[in-house]
């Protein structure tokens, strides 16, 4: 009963949804983007955009993403919204950090991304524009894969702080005490298998078309890159999302070391407790700002 119910949600929410988009103008960016992609089909096999288009997708979403967070260190208007200021970033440390990024890239995720392929093939996950989803489904797809990445992540990763292995794997990641948007991905390569683990769960769940794949891709580098920016910038159209946890939330895990292990919402850490250190912080910081005030 209590299924039925919920189907019947959520084929409502899915009408409902359908009804407000048939009202909306029609996208000006679509016909380019479909001329675009049965350009792709026509002259790429199957094999070549599972492939080097999945890698084409992520190399270039994860240095644009980067971009923003490298040029507001030059930027001194900028430094007020920096979590860490007293922990600017250095060029040794940005470029051990690439180095290893793309030793990562192309010697650990690049194996990854070949079998991507016989993924599509195997779950016969089709190509073709007119069976591609429409954008709310893939909002929506895209959520629950964030959702499912989310729980993996904070079981996994709160594992990988055990005292017993912390040192052998998670530390490399945890080199930096203030991150940055490029170290988002910069790890030990069995913590990327093991944690990048449940990047893969939510496709198999959710995957009924290419695009969710580099859709999700977007979305999860989109993410990841803005909690390890270091800066907390006012008007971030993440924080719109429900219970999104953001750079503050994240940047006190590499400066507190415990707590705060889920990747993109609050909530397991909220459940279980391990946001106790970050909302004891946040009152010990209020109240510090209001002595600051009275001062004044």
């Amino acid at each position: 009963m209590a299924m039925n119910d919920s189907v019947n949600i959520l084929n409502s929410a899915y009408l409902a949804v359908e009804y407000i988009d048939s009202f909306l103008p029609d996208n000006p960016l679509q016909q380019p983007f479909k001329n675009a992609w049965n350009y792709m089909l026509d002259n790429y096999t199957k094999f070549q955009i599972a492939t080097w288009g999945s890698l084409i997708v992520h190399e270039v979403s994860y240095f644009l993403l980067c971009v923003p967070g490298f040029v507001f260190q030059f930027i001194p208007f900028m430094q007020k919204y920096k979590i860490q200021p007293d922990k600017p970033e250095t060029w040794e440390k940005q470029w051990k950090c690439l180095k290893t990024l793309l030793f990562n890239h192309f010697f650990i995720q690049l194996p990854l991304i070949c079998g991507t392929y016989y993924f599509t093939e195997y779950f016969n996950i089709p190509y073709e524009w007119e069976q591609m989803p429409r954008w709310y489904v893939l909002v929506a797809q895209c959520f629950g894969c964030a959702v499912i990445e989310d729980a993996w992540h904070y079981f996994l990763h709160r594992l990988l702080h055990h005292k017993r292995i912390y040192k052998y794997i998670h530390k490399v990641h945890h080199e930096f005490v203030s991150p940055f948007g490029m170290q988002a991905e910069y790890a030990h390569p069995l913590e990327t298998l093991i944690l990048g683990t449940g990047f893969f769960i939510g496709i198999v769940v959710f995957c009924n078309h290419v695009i969710l794949l580099w859709a999700w891709v977007i979305c999860r580098l989109m993410e990841t890159i803005d909690v390890h920016s270091g800066y907390d910038v006012p008007l971030n159209p993440l924080h719109l999302v429900p219970f999104y946890a953001g750079a503050r939330f994240h940047d006190f895990h590499h400066m507190n070391f415990i707590g705060n292990y889920a990747s993109t919402f609050t909530w397991w850490d909220k459940i279980f407790g391990t946001d106790s250190q970050f909302i004891a912080y946040k009152e010990k910081e209020k109240k510090q700002q209001l002595i600051m005030k009275k001062k004044a």
